[in-house]
């Protein structure tokens, strides 16, 4: 039998690869030392709480998504159909203190599903497990084969894309609340996920930072294909262009996918790349015009549309007080993904 049981609906020329992905999900978030380092958990919990059971936490963690506590056993006799791993390791191995548990997981009956670097299929003991049990291990962070070289053709359809000053401060939350508001207010739209969270909600996607590099732009293109004149993808961005490790898969996806408009993600207060001091955010109208160069390579007719602010940290106040400042520096709409409406922003987007 496959161990890896990965189903494809569609060709990699077409909106990357579809998952069979059973559900209810026990959440694994091991020792997760923060809440950073679970942002798959989170993403999940949040977007696509329908699918999640429980989460199984080992001594010294010092995150809670705040559900149910369960192991593997007890998990699988409350009808959980899969462990997801949620958290990102260091490197994005798999540490060798986890591997009892999802051995454990594997003899419940559990699928195991992640992300990661490292990937389940290649570690022997866990392939074992899988074989002994009839269960799938499914790496979502693997790529399709076939990916093609970017040709720069102007595709039908329309798209948007998330960018920012930083990783991790909201791009995937503001591609996934857009695409939820157009699809309620009856525009025909799809959220098109770039990496291993996203996917695990949307059920398909490709992970760009495991294309390599010669082919990420053509990987774009392929996740936003041909479509209606006023169908939407609304693309979840990687990275930043700012960011010294990260930018390439930034760029690649501003490329390949042909944006005719951005949408400009920040963590309000955050000053310089995170845990990079020397690298400061520069002004977002700075950035902003950045942002828009690059993509005028590919589509000359891009436009600034909205900006997304994570106010997490401040109270109600000065998250009022830090949309409105973006909006006047940019000329164009704000809005927080956890806090207030995208409407401004399609409005905007719907403009002629």
């Amino acid at each position: 039998m496959s161990v890896q049981t990965i189903a494809t609906s569609a060709p990699p020329s077409r909106t990357g690869v579809s998952y069979s992905l059973r559900k209810p999900y026990l959440l694994f978030i091991g020792d997760a030392p923060s809440a950073g380092h679970a942002k798959t958990a989170f993403g999940i919990r949040d977007w696509a709480p329908d699918t999640v059971l429980a989460q199984w936490r080992l001594p010294g963690c010092r995150t809670d998504l705040e559900l149910p506590e369960m192991d593997a056993a007890t998990a699988a006799a409350n009808g959980a159909a899969s462990l997801v791993i949620g958290i990102a390791p260091a490197g994005g191995r798999i540490p060798a203190h986890w591997i009892d548990c999802l051995v454990a997981a594997a003899d419940a009956g559990l699928d195991i599903v992640a992300g990661l670097h490292s990937r389940l299929n290649d570690n022997p003991e866990l392939v074992a497990a899988a074989r002994r049990n009839g269960i799938a291990l499914i790496d979502v962070r693997e790529p399709p084969k076939g990916i093609a070289v970017a040709t720069g053709d102007k595709r039908p359809g329309k798209r948007l894309l998330t960018v920012g000053s930083d990783c991790a401060l909201g791009k995937k939350y503001t591609a996934l609340s857009l695409a939820k508001a157009m699809r309620q207010a009856g525009i025909d739209a799809d959220f098109r996920a770039t990496g291993q969270t996203g996917i695990l909600i949307a059920g398909q996607g490709l992970p760009m930072d495991a294309v390599v590099v010669d082919f990420a732009a053509g990987a774009a293109e392929a996740l936003s294909p041909d479509a209606a004149p006023d169908h939407w993808d609304i693309i979840e961005g990687q990275g930043s262009l700012i960011h010294p490790a990260y930018a390439g898969v930034t760029l690649a996806l501003i490329h390949g996918s042909q944006p005719d408009a951005l949408v400009l993600c920040h963590e309000a207060g955050r000053a310089h790349i995170n845990d990079q001091p020397a690298i400061r955010i520069p002004p977002l109208d700075q950035l902003a015009e950045m942002y828009l160069q690059a993509a005028r390579l590919t589509n000359p007719g891009v436009r600034l549309v909205g900006a997304s602010l994570n106010t997490s940290r401040l109270d109600e106040g000065a998250s009022e007080r830090a949309l409105d400042e973006a909006e006047d520096l940019l000329q164009v709409p704000s809005f927080d993904p956890l806090r207030t409406s995208p409407d401004a922003i399609i409005s905007k987007l719907q403009a002629p």
